[in-house]
């Protein structure tokens, strides 16, 4: 993506099945969890860049040895960082006792970071905050071990507010009004709810105090504290907690919208956020790696029991399409064959943009997510080509020759690699004057590519905002002098904000939404805006489920082609020869691509939960009124 877009989270946890002996029996090493996790973690690298966390439990510890650690980093290279933090610790604590590197038992009173439960996160900071204390895993802490709770997620609650003031309403201070501060101590208050509870019913039954502990770790039930905790959250979320005497679930939205994959043998209990991840790192096969059901948990007891249990009611799936175009790992089996899909639906758009002329056309993509895109978009040019070829070589009839037949076979796509992204550059200097000279050199060209005149076709996995492709890309492609620049998005058009984790928050940012309102002004509609103004601030006292999307409206009087053709006026950078066509995916070849996945609420304005409407509500209004604010 040439935009840049902060993107979604990444979750992964492990839960060891069988005494860390049998690990270092059978794989050399009783850090086996640990690898793995650090493993697991640099496979969602994609996913979050700004701050990693990780956390483990140790079972069965004696009162007073600790069993809990957690590890956070907001470092450039937070992953490396926090692994060479604990290696560091794991390799100091043996240098010092020598000869304990086979005793797993000592190792695991005298070393933290190992243990049988563990927890990493990936994240990218939002809402400007990428401070230490805004890292998950999330702690909260108590003498209690069951009551103590690790919380980390890859989500976004559009209802942060009302959920805090639920809180108050219970009686709780929160610290801060955070949602995973808030969704935390929400799972928490159920939490102590529920081992108090326990704890009295089990002292009825005559047990003391020492011995009550392993049965409330037994009698705990997990799935009822969730479906407690989670009664009125709004928002995309797979959420992961670990409770201090070993319990540990994940769950996943009703509607799934954000992603969770699992796996389990014998020896290991796995969930993360992509299933290429937990293919690669414990080395199974795709059918063996399931998805989470929307609205269930995996829960995983102390005793090593897992089960699925529903915890919300699923609603229609939603899971995000935006998941499949660009935040996956294109590794995925079903990933890969759809982002190939996404380029050669488009491809007919394309054929009409250069008037069928293959022979003068050249195509390319913008690095690196957009690649597999490209494959499918010159698959289909393939295509399209042989049975231009066979229609011309059967029209010879006997006429055919050597030479006619070897001009018909010798015609193909002709492609290059044109644009180079200069990884290693940064855009330090914050002055717009001379920022806008260094973001003109993020990308870089193969000169002699294009010959003059041709048609230059360059796929993009998808147009946000298209800053760098107005400052940077479009003025360097037309120093290869092409008569013709088509920039073609696999997704559609971006026209309404995120709620549900993606840092997509205000519509004025999208120029699909600039594209509409300057077409207002040549229209001469401009009343549609404050009417759509007054709309959506007649909802805001409105409770979510009453609440429309207005904002709809903005765009209704124009067809797709409209905006697009007015996108490419807005992007065309001053003094540019070349003509310039922006071509965007339609939404129906998009379903048709990734088919389960129809989560389309940033195209469409369909958002799969209450909150989303009154979120664009808001963000309109705040564009309206000219507040540079988020709407959630």
């Amino acid at each position: 993506m040439s935009d840049a877009i902060k993107h979604e989270c990444g979750i992964s946890l492990i839960r060891l099945l069988k005494p860390l002996e049998y690990y270092q029996e059978k794989y050399g090493t009783a850090f086996y969890g640990v690898n793995k996790m650090y493993l697991m973690m640099e496979k969602q690298h994609n996913r979050g860049q700004d701050g990693a966390g990780f956390a483990s439990i140790k079972l069965d510890m004696n009162p007073g040895e600790r069993y809990m650690s957690r590890v956070r980093s907001a470092q450039q290279q937070p992953i490396q960082d926090i692994f060479a933090q604990i290696n560091q610790r794991i390799n100091t604590t043996l240098a010092e006792n020598p000869g304990r590197d086979k005793d797993v038992a000592w190792q695991k009173k005298n070393i933290p970071y190992i243990g049988e439960l563990l927890m990493g996160h990936v994240r990218y900071g939002t809402f400007g905050k990428n401070s230490i204390e805004s890292v998950h895993p999330f702690l909260r802490q108590n003498n209690w071990m069951h009551r103590n709770l690790i919380v980390a997620g890859n989500f976004n609650m559009t209802n942060v507010d009302e959920l805090f003031g639920n809180l108050v309403a219970l009686g709780q201070h929160p610290k801060e009004l955070a949602d995973t501060v808030t969704v935390m101590e929400k799972i928490g208050h159920f939490l102590d709810d529920a081992v108090a509870k326990l704890y009295k019913q089990i002292k009825k039954e005559g047990f003391n105090k020492r011995e009550a502990s392993p049965l409330i770790a037994e009698r705990l039930n997990v799935a009822k504290i969730l479906k407690k905790a989670s009664k009125n959250w709004d928002g995309g979320y797979t959420m992961g907690g670990l409770l201090g005497h070993g319990d540990a679930f994940v769950m996943r939205d009703p509607a799934g919208i954000r992603p969770a994959y699992y796996y389990k043998d014998d020896e290991v209990v796995v969930v993360a956020s992509e299933r290429p991840v937990i293919q690669t790192v414990f080395n199974v096969k795709f059918e063996e790696v399931k998805e989470l059901d929307p609205g269930h948990a995996v829960i995983v007891k102390k005793n090593g029991s897992v089960s699925l249990k529903e915890i919300l009611e699923p609603t229609e799936r939603k899971a995000c399409s935006f998941e499949r175009i660009y935040f996956s790992r294109g590794s995925d089996k079903e990933i890969y064959q759809e982002r190939k899909k996404l380029g050669k639906l488009v491809f007919p758009q394309i054929l009409e943009s250069i008037n069928h002329d293959l022979k003068n056309t050249v195509f390319s993509y913008i690095p690196n997510t957009a690649e597999t895109s490209f494959f499918g978009m010159v698959k289909e040019a393939q295509n399209y080509l042989n049975l231009k070829k066979e229609e011309q070589i059967l029209a010879l009839g006997s006429d055919i020759t050597h030479e006619k037949l070897h001009k018909i076979l010798s015609v193909r796509p002709r492609i290059e690699k044109v644009a180079i992204k200069d990884a290693k550059l940064r855009t330090f200097i914050t002055q717009d004057s001379s920022r806008d000279d260094l973001v003109a050199h993020v990308y870089d060209i193969s000169y002699g590519s294009v010959k003059e005149n041709d048609n230059l076709v360059i796929i993009d996995d998808s147009i946000v905002r298209g800053t760098t492709l107005k400052r940077s890309i479009l003025k360097i492609l037309d120093r290869l002098s092409p008569k013709k620049i088509i920039v073609v998005s696999s997704a559609p058009q971006i026209r309404y904000p995120d709620c549900y984790g993606i840092d997509m928050a205000k519509l004025e940012d999208f120029v699909a939404f600039k594209a509409a309102q300057a077409l207002h002004e040549e229209h001469g509609t401009t009343h549609i805006i404050k009417e759509i103004y007054e709309k959506c601030l007649a909802q805001t006292t409105s409770k979510d489920k009453d609440v429309v999307n207005y904002v709809k409206e903005f765009y209704a009087p124009f067809t797709p082609e409209q905006v697009s053709k007015k996108i490419a006026e807005i992007l065309s950078p001053e003094g540019i020869n070349a003509e310039v066509d922006i071509i965007y995916q339609t939404v129906e070849s998009l379903h048709e691509a990734c088919p389960k996945n129809l989560g389309d609420w940033y195209f469409t304005g369909d958002y799969p939960t209450p909150g989303g409407n009154r979120v664009v509500n808001r963000a309109f209004i705040n564009f309206y009124e000219g507040k540079n604010e988020r709407a959630y």
